[in-house]
């Protein structure tokens, strides 16, 4: 051992060393292991300051919260637009008057137990009540839920059943319509309150259907009948001209005496006068509607009688009567027709006189009119086809 180690030695000399403090450190002298000090460390040197003012941060603080809110909003859009979409629906496209084309989307269903209504053209003509008259092209369709269990996503079956313009295609003439007496309760329902000029388009439940009818064409008690209807005329009950009343004075022509909205007038012949030689044309009460043009149909009422001996051949007024439709200027009715209602306006009622020759010529129309006699007609001009 040696002296110094022994007890009670000499003290062991300590080294002193200056040992600096830390605030004095600077970082060129104090670098940490395996971090470089150089420029981007964040370290060695103070970071440099922002290149935006406050302002400027809070501009851009403020576009990125605006821009996170109209993401948010875009995709709430979406999905309350995908929650509220439209459902199918039965779609009707083609002009006014023409064959539609209609399309029952196999995955729409009928549902509920009420004719249901939509109006994808409206005129702008006189409105439907009760009782009225419609002159009306149409066509209706079986509409039936599906029975197939094994295909989902199909609801439904659909298919035509009648069309009034395939009927007026083939020269067959469709029969008006009353409002009331259609024998079908939805399509009552649907057409009150509808205009001339319209078309209209019902989905109508079985109770409001067909009936019992419905058998023969097919409809079970379950199905629902869709019907396009254009409404191309409209006679109100009880029609009567409108306009203005024109005295007729002439005591060589019938006498014409107006018995009511509704009722055929009374029309006397002159005695003792020979029938004239030429066609008579005079207005009695001149319309406030548009005039008759050439290629128009007319809506009318008429009575018809013979010059010699008064007897009324025809007439459309009367217990169960309809007004009836003629083309005008075109040659499908009479020639004395045809010239006393061109030019005529709607609203109008006019007296006309025809010779034979202006009538039915020298064959007549057996039974009721010879080829000598001269016709008497009162016609009130109601209303025209909308094509």
């Amino acid at each position: 051992m040696s002296e110094d180690d022994k007890p009670g030695g000499k003290p062991a000399i300590k080294a002193k060393a200056k040992i600096p403090n830390a605030k004095n450190i600077r970082s060129a002298e104090f670098t940490p292991h395996g971090i470089s000090a150089g420029r981007g460390s964040g370290l060695g040197r103070p970071s440099a300051p922002s290149a935006l003012t406050a302002k400027q941060a809070r501009k851009r603080r403020i576009m990125m919260i605006a821009g996170m809110v109209v993401v948010a909003m875009a995709i709430t859009g979406g999905v309350v637009w995908w929650v509220n979409r439209p459902g199918p629906e039965i779609e009707v496209t083609g002009k006014f008057a023409s064959e539609p084309k209609v399309d029952i989307p196999t995955d729409l269903a009928p549902e509920g137990t009420r004719t249901t209504t939509t109006v994808p053209i409206r005129g702008t003509g006189p409105k439907i009540a009760d009782g009225d008259t419609l002159y009306v092209q149409y066509a209706f369709y079986q509409w039936s839920k599906d029975k197939d269990e094994e295909d989902s996503s199909k609801k439904s079956t659909s298919k035509q059943l009648g069309s009034s313009y395939k009927q007026e295609a083939q020269g067959q003439q469709t029969r008006p319509l009353v409002v009331g007496k259609s024998g079908i309760k939805g399509f009552d329902k649907g057409m009150i309150g509808q205009t001339a000029g319209s078309r209209v388009v019902m989905q109508i439940p079985p109770k409001d259907g067909f009936g019992k009818d419905g058998e023969q064409l097919g409809l079970s008690g379950t199905d629902w009948v869709v019907f396009v209807v254009d409404v191309q005329a409209v006679v109100p009950k009880n029609a009567a001209p409108q306009g203005t009343k024109k005295e007729l004075d002439d005591k060589k022509l019938p006498k014409v005496e107006d018995q009511g909205a509704g009722k055929a007038p009374k029309v006397t012949i002159p005695k003792g006068e020979d029938a004239p030689e030429k066609l008579q044309i005079k207005t009695l009460v001149e319309g406030t509607g548009p005039a008759l043009a050439k290629g128009d149909e007319a809506v009318v009422n008429y009575q018809g009688k013979i010059w010699d001996t008064g007897k009324e051949f025809d007439s459309t007024w009367g217990q169960g009567g309809a007004p009836a439709k003629f083309p005008i200027g075109t040659g499908g009715t009479v020639p004395g027709f045809d010239k006393g209602l061109t030019g005529a306006k709607i609203g109008s009622r006019v007296l006309l006189v025809l010779p034979p020759a202006e009538g039915y010529g020298k064959k007549g129309s057996p039974p009721n009119i010879k080829g000598d006699d001269t016709l008497v007609f009162v016609v009130d001009i109601i209303a025209k086809i909308q094509k």
